[in-house]
């Protein structure tokens, strides 16, 4: 009797353990998927916040208007050809600069606001994350924003070439939960003018970007 009483202790406890690690391992399970819904939750409402800052910040700084020829300076030959592309440097940082500073701004104003999400994608099942009333929730963003103006030609007919500029608004961000912090970028690009160039216009020209690769950068939102 004392042996089986004895057994039946050991094989109680081998299930006690066994049953305890099962639940640890499904709660590591349900967390490491909730988290996961979560950030993607947060990752889709913040690149549409930063697009909509973006967007804002490109027309606040350029509601007075842009010309081409405000950024664009086209020297010709004697002939009437194109010699030479050159772009105003004072003229496109300020732009830049300014863009990134009013999107900063914008972008701490949204992200204070927190985010909303679905009570289903506290499951961690993808397939509820949308269903359920929405819960209200502070998130840590840590952003960047860079600017620079890239530009592109396109033939646009017989010795005519459209040249299009281009400003291109980097948002580096980060969300940092509990568990995790997840970084990615919303990259948003806002056409700013364009112009036929009637002439031929040099290859070195066609093949690179007069605006060179700099970025102009704004202080991190914390």
């Amino acid at each position: 009797m004392k042996y089986r009483s004895r057994k039946s202790k050991i094989r109680r406890r081998v299930i006690l353990i066994a049953a305890a690690i099962l639940l640890i391992v499904l709660l590591v399970c349900m967390h490491l998927n909730v988290t996961r819904v979560l950030t993607s939750a947060a990752e889709a409402q913040l690149r549409a916040r930063a697009a909509t800052a973006v967007n804002e910040a490109v027309f606040m700084t350029l509601s007075d208007g842009v010309r081409y020829s405000d950024l664009v300076h086209v020297e010709r030959g004697a002939d009437g050809d194109i010699q030479a592309l050159t772009c105003d440097a004072v003229e496109i940082n300020r732009i830049a600069r300014e863009t990134a500073y009013q999107a900063q701004a914008l972008l701490q104003e949204m992200c204070d606001e927190g985010i909303a999400v679905p009570l289903g994608a506290f499951t961690g099942i993808e397939a509820w994350a949308g269903f359920g009333p929405e819960i209200h929730m502070e998130i840590i963003p840590v952003a960047e924003v860079a600017c620079r103006f890239v530009s592109g030609f396109e033939s646009a007919g017989i010795n005519q070439t459209k040249h299009s500029v281009y400003l291109e608004v980097v948002c580096e961000m980060s969300v940092v939960m509990p568990a995790k912090t997840h970084r990615f970028s919303a990259i948003s690009q806002v056409l700013i003018s364009e112009s036929i160039l009637v002439g031929e216009v040099p290859n070195v020209y066609l093949q690179g970007d007069i605006f060179g690769k700099g970025y102009t950068l704004a202080p991190s939102v914390s």
